[in-house]
């Protein structure tokens, strides 16, 4: 076998050069790409455009952090067992990101994504009815098999998330209101007519369908989503060591579950 398959673009290194993307790390990277233009450039293959960059900013900073979560929470707790190891307590908040808390934007992405691609292609005059009856599709298929739609319901926001109404301003103003985007809403409406609930389109959903539509590929959201929580859970880490409630915390459930026990039989 020959070692032909042992290459990326991603980045390489010598002794006098460092490359990322195919480029100069420090003289054409450094300084000119933010880290948000980077991660795109290297998921995506090009630097995103202006309006592009400001849509991904306002998904990453949307999901950066919500307080006290499980995700945060897991971190704090593992960083109280092992505060000599703080890449732990962030992979242990990173490992949370599923189908109830932060999953839901790959989820979202995924589902618009095979939803538009099984479609039948939309006829010029009328692209709206036609997405519409995706949206219809979609939801029926869903509802059918007894499965939640990914994208709908928050346990705060129970009317409407307010970083949902923020994302779809930003890409109507941007000119970046892309199918994705579009075709969730659509689904929301219909699940609603369908169902007599009202279930909000969820901050996460709408990330994962706005990354969609700037050229993220689906498959990638829910790992480029970790790029926003990686932040908020080395401010909570930061703060755990200032001010720690992982102990207390442990403390009080230990306390909590002793005074519970049932008597032995």
């Amino acid at each position: 076998m020959t070692d032909d398959y042992l290459h990326t673009w991603i980045g390489s290194s010598t002794a006098e050069r460092i490359t990322v993307a195919g480029r100069d790390l420090a003289a054409d990277v450094m300084g000119s790409l933010t880290l948000t233009e980077l991660a795109f450039l290297l998921v995506t293959h090009r630097v995103p455009t202006a309006g592009e960059r400001r849509i991904v900013d306002a998904v990453l900073v949307s999901l950066a952090d919500h307080g006290i979560t499980p995700s945060s929470l897991a971190a704090r707790l593992t960083y109280t067992g092992a505060p000599e190891a703080i890449q732990g307590a962030v992979a242990a908040g990173l490992l949370g990101a599923g189908s109830v808390f932060l999953g839901p934007a790959g989820d979202t992405a995924m589902f618009l994504a095979a939803a538009l691609r099984d479609a039948a292609p939309a006829p010029p005059e009328d692209p709206a009815a036609a997405l519409l009856a995706v949206a219809e599709t979609a939801v029926s298929d869903l509802l059918a098999a007894g499965q939640r739609v990914p994208g709908l319901g928050h346990p705060v926001h129970r009317n409407e998330d307010p970083r949902t109404l923020r994302l779809y301003a930003l890409a109507r103003e941007e000119g970046l209101l892309g199918a994705h985007l579009r075709l969730l809403r659509m689904v929301a409406d219909v699940h609603e007519e369908r169902t007599g609930r009202h279930l909000p389109i969820n901050g996460a959903g709408a990330g994962g369908a706005a990354l969609a539509d700037v050229g993220f590929p689906p498959s990638s959201v829910r790992g480029v989503v970790l790029i926003a929580r990686t932040a908020g859970l080395v401010a909570h880490l930061v703060e755990e060591a200032e001010r720690p409630i992982g102990m207390p915390l442990w403390l009080e459930a230990e306390r909590r579950a002793s005074a519970a026990a049932p008597e032995p039989r």
